[in-house]
């Protein structure tokens, strides 16, 4: 439950995880490429794996990557020396402005889930509450208890379902 907290401290949990991301990934890809710096193809490849990094860790939607175009447009705006490569701090830069939009979906689906599901599991209890056998265990359970498992249960439903889109 502490990690759905984290979810909402807002923009410093965001450049935290974005910074994690994109250190390991570009660590990986300057080691294999044995270049101090990443070249557009280097970039794409690092775009790929900080959008399945996004995929494998937050909940929700999965999202598609940028496609090789909007990378070479973005790639010009962040190419602060303007060297055709992209630094460790360009790169941070390059993924933070990638990524925003990605974290609005994630928190709207989120905050959604957390406001609506406690109010969707009190519907469902008055709901039970004739149901043989059902309604009498349901009906034993405190509100805030039973609110709280159907919330988790709602969560972890986002957090591992395939992607279906």
């Amino acid at each position: 439950m502490g990690q759905v907290v984290d979810k909402f401290r807002g923009k410093q949990w965001r450049e935290r995880q974005i910074r994690l991301i994109t250190d390991k990934v570009y660590n990986r890809i300057k080691n294999q490429s044995g270049r101090a710096n990443l070249t557009f193809e280097d970039l794409y490849i690092a775009v790929l794996l900080v959008y399945n990094d996004i995929n494998k860790h937050l909940p929700g939607p999965h999202f598609d990557p940028p496609s090789k175009q909007e990378v070479r447009e973005l790639m010009k705006d962040c190419d602060m020396n303007i060297d055709g490569e992209i630094d460790h701090e360009e790169f941070v830069k390059f993924i933070q402005q990638l990524t925003t939009d990605t974290f609005i979906v994630v928190s709207q689906g989120l905050l959604v889930t957390l406001v609506v599901a406690p109010t969707v599991a009190m519907a469902t209890k008055k709901a039970t509450e004739g149901v043989p056998g059902v309604g009498k265990l349901v009906q034993k359970l405190p509100n805030s208890i039973y609110a709280s498992l159907v919330t988790l249960a709602i969560l972890m439903f986002q957090t591992s379902r395939p992607d279906v889109d």
